[in-house]
């Protein structure tokens, strides 16, 4: 059996919560950062989301403008501490209700910003976004069935 690790106390191997809560803090920082600055791509360069707007939204500017407004102030409320879990729970459900641009440019193989993505593109899209759920979730404190107690 190999020993190597015997020495090592197991608590090495744990964030302390300290440092847990600050990794979260950078995280959520940086995340808010880059939510305001697609938020504001979404007014300086409008045209290439327009394209990818599904055609049965309809009014594709007003969906672009909107999802502009909501990534900035989604962005700023992950900066802010006393709304940063509850902006990550609604962050959550923006990215999968955006998804549907992603998708419907994947399906319909519409050029983002001039380029069309490959299958491995659109599939590091869509891993992107998972990840970028998963942290939202992490984010919130988010736990499921959590008030459920056994009898």
């Amino acid at each position: 059996m190999c020993r190597q690790f015997d020495s090592v106390p197991s608590h090495f191997f744990l964030l302390n919560p300290v440092m847990v809560q600050l990794i979260k803090l950078i995280i959520a920082v940086i995340l808010g950062f880059l939510m305001i600055h697609i938020g504001i791509h979404h007014f300086r360069n409008p045209q290439i989301y327009d394209d990818i707007i599904p055609t049965y939204l309809g009014f594709p500017r007003f969906w672009t403008l909107l999802s502009g407004i909501l990534e900035i102030i989604l962005g700023i409320g992950l900066i802010i501490k006393f709304s940063r879990q509850i902006t990550a729970r609604l962050l959550i459900v923006f990215y999968l209700v955006v998804y549907l641009a992603n998708l419907n440019m994947w399906m319909n193989d519409i050029p983002f910003s001039g380029n069309h993505l490959s299958q491995i593109g659109h599939s590091i899209r869509l891993l992107i976004q998972i990840i970028l759920i998963i942290i939202c979730i992490w984010i919130s404190d988010f736990k499921c069935c959590s008030s459920y107690k056994k009898k």
